[in-house]
């Protein structure tokens, strides 16, 4: 399809600044073929989309999450982080109903989609059913198998070959798969070993909790005299394909440990808040030229997967704990839910971006919504004062996922109705 995305102002960014200008956009197949001015001839081949009063900008990208979970929102409120997980989260888990984790990971991606989020990246427990999801519901995703154990063609040899067997036949050109290690605290180092030669050699990311809790971090050391961040590092799994999820106890030295070693940082600020864990020092991270990323951790530590609302408390946590209003702007919050993790991802250029041949990946913002109005500094507002409910339309890939607030590739009164089957089942 040849969409010509007229009369709508564009967000884009010029000498490492995001500016706002209105010219139209030219799409073609899954790519941005052209930026051009609003009064440029265009061929009848495109069909024609009025973006009056809209922004249009890179689709959102949330770097770690668990849309299985979506299903397990508010019901694991006010806890400590190891009574949230081990005595409510995992034994609600245990009871569902493998067939049943597709349902809970289409909700996320409603959700995603609906508040602007185009990519994201997942790491599950289901078998197959997450994948079967992302590949369902149109979005772009790096998917991959939650693994546990001592021994990868041991004790987990079950779960890599499942992890393997989704990716020969859910990945194509929007879902790619990952590698994904639960934790220094999950994994033997044995199997860290092994999952890092097996990515290196299947040329695949690495996906691992890290650093997210005190107790993680001294239980590492009471095991290997090193916190996490070091223990990964002296096993040579720390690598530029590392997205390390969290890190929110690093020492100055972790830090330069993941300086040193290129790795992906995902800060999840508002469930390391809800859980108690503290606050993640990105603004020194950034100091160091890390490349930090957002994301939104599962719905059932978060409560939602709304990366607009992300973005808000990410600013505003990082100015409150280093009491300096200048820190974390709008523009280094925009980069990490766009540029940054594109990097990560190997997407530069390609998504988190509006540039000719770059992947199609966008969404609509109402600029008439009263939380955007009066547009005083549009740039700004994005991290200020959206919600994700100024979302009308969504394009993934040159298709329209959500157009004008309607769901397009997922039922949504299906998903609803299984959902409410499933409540009534597990709880």
């Amino acid at each position: 399809m040849k969409y010509w995305i007229n009369n709508g102002y564009l967000l884009l960014k010029q000498n490492q600044e995001y500016v706002v200008k209105k010219q139209d956009l030219l799409i073609e197949e899954n790519k941005i073929k052209s930026i051009i001015t609003t009064d440029s001839p265009v061929s009848e081949d495109y069909v024609k989309i009025d973006a009056q009063g809209q922004l249009i900008m890179p689709g959102l990208i949330n770097s770690h999450t668990h849309a299985y979970m979506n299903l397990m929102k508010n019901t694991a409120d006010d806890l400590p982080f190891d009574k949230w997980l081990f005595d409510k989260i995992m034994p609600i888990e245990s009871k569902i109903n493998n067939k049943d984790f597709y349902w809970s990971s289409l909700l996320g991606c409603i959700e995603m989609i609906k508040t602007g989020t185009t990519t994201y990246v997942d790491m599950h427990i289901s078998d197959k059913q997450s994948a079967r999801a992302a590949k369902d519901s149109g979005m772009r995703s790096f998917v991959g198998k939650c693994i546990r154990g001592e021994d990868l063609y041991g004790d987990a040899d079950h779960l890599f070959a499942q992890a393997l067997s989704e990716k020969d036949e859910y990945e194509n050109d929007l879902v790619k798969f990952v590698l994904s290690p639960h934790s220094v605290y999950a994994c033997s180092e044995k199997l860290l070993r092994q999952i890092s030669l097996e990515a290196s050699a299947r040329n695949m990311l690495k996906h691992i909790h890290l650093s997210e809790s005190s107790r993680e971090v001294q239980d590492c050391l009471s095991q290997h005299k090193k916190t996490p961040v070091d223990f990964l590092s002296e096993i040579g799994f720390l690598d530029s394909k590392t997205l390390a999820a969290h890190c929110v106890k690093v020492s100055d030295k972790d830090i330069d440990i993941l300086k040193t070693n290129n790795v992906n940082v995902i800060t999840n600020p508002s469930s390391n808040a809800k859980l108690g864990n503290g606050i993640a020092p990105v603004s020194k991270m950034l100091r160091n030229h890390i490349n930090v990323c957002l994301g939104t951790d599962s719905s059932a530590s978060n409560n939602t997967l709304n990366m607009f609302r992300e973005m808000g408390f990410f600013t505003l946590i990082q100015k409150a704990e280093s009491c300096d209003p200048t820190v974390l702007q709008a523009f280094d919050v925009l980069n990490c839910v766009s540029e940054n993790p594109a990097k990560a991802l190997g997407l530069s250029g390609k998504i988190g971006i509006i540039q000719e041949g770059a992947y199609a990946d966008l969404i609509f913002l109402d600029l008439n919504q009263p939380s955007l109005y009066p547009n005083n500094d549009i740039v700004s507002s994005l991290c200020y004062s959206a919600n994700g409910s100024e979302i009308s339309s969504v394009i993934i890939n040159g298709n329209f996922v959500m157009k004008n607030h309607e769901m397009l590739f997922i039922d949504q009164e299906k998903v609803y109705y299984e959902i409410n089957r499933m409540i009534k089942e597990y709880f």
